[in-house]
């Protein structure tokens, strides 16, 4: 039984508690909060100690494992410490908003011998697994394009609902750093690394933030493929827009929306393409995941991810989402914002 205890009482937490519930072998025991009254509240949902003091938290014997739910840019701080406490760590996206404090990050837990894994719910999709599949089995020929696209809906209220929100600071940037990694993380799980970017990004549809709610980037992957990353938080829609990733290639072609394929087709036809077309086909007028409403996203998207963390510590073996897995994205961002503040040059990630 691992026994949990989650950093900060906001939104996300919500969904981490939901993960550990559904776990058989997981029991949330603590949460702890700035704020008692917060921590209070939390724990009468959840049914755990509630904690206002973060050396008693991370100390507890009743804890192995925390979960950090506290804003992007301040990340490393509780993970130090707790590191050092002794308590393995899964983090929230984006691990941290700048590589070198990922880098500190990976430092601190591979010297205390604790592990460090983040949240990436999409790679444990079924759908996500195919799509890997299909690219290392060479199904679509020589790979043209690797496209991402996240056009999604924030409100000004949404931004205003915390000092953090829209700060370098601690959000590290905006729609593409905040809501587009998710999937910018699952283009390079699939794809592999990026080799050079050029960017542009803006602010058109909100008020009194200083990061982007439009961010555009040309990409070139490492492995000769080209790409493009369009993310925003400034495209209205009242159900959201499907986040999507698309592939195509000299033998085949995949747009994935969410979990879901609106195309699966190669010119070589497997046994499996039609049951997968079946299966995982786009129902229509389909709403995206917390497209535009950040809370509405499903929690076993988090248990997934959580369950792989466990079987890694049960097995001695490296979660999927490793601190190194986790830090991918944040390079590919930090070099994207690099580019757009220098007029659109071209970046080495």
């Amino acid at each position: 039984m691992y026994r949990f205890g989650i950093v900060g009482a906001g939104m996300i937490a919500d969904f981490h508690a939901q993960a550990i519930h559904a776990i058989p072998n997981a029991e949330l025991t603590g949460i702890y909060s700035r704020s008692i009254d917060k921590a209070n509240a939390f724990s009468k949902k959840h049914s755990c100690t509630p904690y206002d003091n973060y050396t008693s938290f991370i100390t507890s014997p009743e804890i192995d494992i925390i979960t950090i739910c506290t804003p992007s840019g301040f990340h490393l701080e509780p993970i130090s410490a707790a590191a050092k406490a002794g308590k393995h760590i899964i983090c929230e996206k984006p691990l941290e908003v700048t590589a070198e404090r990922v880098d500190e990050m990976i430092a601190v837990c591979a010297q205390n011998k604790v592990m460090l894994a983040g949240i990436f719910p999409r790679r444990f999709n079924a759908s996500s697994q195919l799509l890997k599949q299909a690219i290392n089995a060479g199904r679509f020929g020589n790979i043209s394009m690797a496209d991402a696209y996240i056009k999604w809906w924030r409100t000004q209220e949404y931004y205003e609902s915390g000092a953090w929100r829209g700060t370098w600071k601690l959000d590290g940037g905006g729609a593409l750093m905040n809501q587009s990694i998710h999937t910018i993380d699952l283009l390079l799980y699939v794809m592999g690394d990026v080799k050079s970017v050029r960017a542009e990004t803006r602010l058109v549809a909100h008020d009194g933030i200083e990061v982007e709610d439009v961010g555009i980037a040309m990409l070139e992957f490492k492995n000769g493929a080209l790409g493009v990353i369009q993310g925003s938080t400034a495209c209205w829609s009242k159900s959201g827009h499907p986040a999507e990733i698309q592939i195509t290639g000299s033998k085949g072609s995949v747009f994935m929306s969410d979990d879901k394929f609106r195309v699966w087709e190669f010119a070589e036809e497997s046994e499996e393409d039609k049951e997968i077309r079946c299966k995982y086909g786009l129902s229509e007028n389909e709403a995206g995941a917390g497209a535009a409403d950040p809370s509405a996203i499903d929690f076993v998207w988090h248990q997934r991810n959580f369950e792989d963390v466990l079987n890694a510590l049960d097995n001695g073996t490296k979660p999927l989402v490793d601190g190194f897995e986790g830090r991918r994205s944040i390079a590919l961002l930090n070099a994207i914002y690099r580019s757009a503040k220098n007029g659109g040059e071209k970046e080495l990630v």
